[in-house]
């Protein structure tokens, strides 16, 4: 995936390039100056907190931005939680885990080097 630097970029959502794809979820990615644009549709519940182990706290380090279009996400911290609803955005500071209900649809930014090396992580889990 190539970056497109700050020379400006747009796409539909569903021209973005699909990069995970099994009966749990749809990811579409993009990278754009530096930073992830992920269009993330959830099939089935989802929780994150299996492929965070190993992690500091067992918990995301990468912050993220977005607006969830449909469904409801749990946001995890050590000492709280937020529930983020269809038509809210939503900031995650590092240090969470989440939960998100089948049919949720959010688009979401992340920093694009902080990301790679999640995901890297949590490849070499599921391998």
């Amino acid at each position: 995936m190539a970056d497109h630097g700050s020379s400006g970029r747009h796409a539909a959502l569903f021209e973005l390039e699909v990069t995970h794809s099994s009966e749990e979820l749809i990811w579409r990615e993009a990278r754009w100056g530096g930073m992830r644009v992920g269009y993330e549709t959830y099939l089935k519940n989802f929780t994150d907190e299996e492929l965070l182990k190993g992690l500091p706290g067992d918990r995301c380090p990468c912050p993220h931005w977005g607006y969830l279009v449909a469904g409801r996400m749990t946001v995890k911290y050590p000492d709280h939680e937020d529930v983020v609803r269809a038509g809210e955005v939503y900031y995650m500071a590092p240090g969470h885990t989440i939960a998100v209900d089948a049919g949720t649809v959010l688009v979401e930014f992340s920093p694009w080097d902080e990301f790679r090396k999640l995901m890297e992580f949590a490849e070499q889990k599921m391998a």
